[in-house]
């Protein structure tokens, strides 16, 4: 029998370093005339270099944990409009990922799809995935390419391109005040 895969039981893993990490990405994203650009990217290179085998997994569940909140608020909010995230985000996302076949493998696109619908219908995206053995290393990229692209979904509907850092954020510290 699988583990349960409810999030009650996953390990939040370093989702403030996950949450770093995809925020400095948005920023090169947003602030493309920036020539901080290269730099920013070196920074993050190293800072993942840095990282031994138990931080990397922390931060690899810490991205699972940000899928995970990121699509529990995009269900929320479209339900608010009578939509289905799966229905609505899951196609476009996987479409973009098809587009980026040199962050994203096209093998991984399941697994990513997977791991969306997974968050979408309240199961942990780490323990769904890892009911099918290790994370391989083509995985992990995609990983935080998907990761990033909820958060851009999500700025990109509230107009705000600050909001899915700032809500993550404002989770965090109103769990560390628990």
């Amino acid at each position: 029998m699988p583990p349960s895969c409810d999030p009650q039981h996953a390990p939040a893993g370093d989702v403030g370093a996950a949450l770093m990490m995809i925020d400095s990405r948005l920023q090169g994203i947003y602030d493309a005339k920036a020539e901080s650009g290269p730099e920013q990217r070196a920074v993050i290179d190293r800072f993942v270099a840095s990282l031994g085998r138990e931080e990397a997994e922390d931060v690899r569940d810490g991205t699972c944990t940000l899928i995970y909140m990121f699509m529990t608020w995009l269900r929320r909010a479209y339900e608010d409009h009578d939509k289905d995230v799966i229905e609505v985000v899951v196609p476009n996302l996987v479409a973009t990922m098809r587009r980026m076949p040199k962050s994203v493998r096209p093998e991984a696109i399941p697994t990513m799809a997977g791991l969306l619908v997974a968050a979408a219908t309240g199961l942990s995206p780490s323990l769904w995935r890892n009911q099918y053995g290790s994370w391989s290393d083509h995985e992990l990229t995609p990983l935080d390419a998907t990761a990033l692209l909820l958060a851009e979904h999500i700025n990109r509907i509230t107009d705000d391109s600050d909001f899915a850092t700032r809500m993550i954020s404002d989770a965090l510290t109103g769990a560390g005040a628990d």
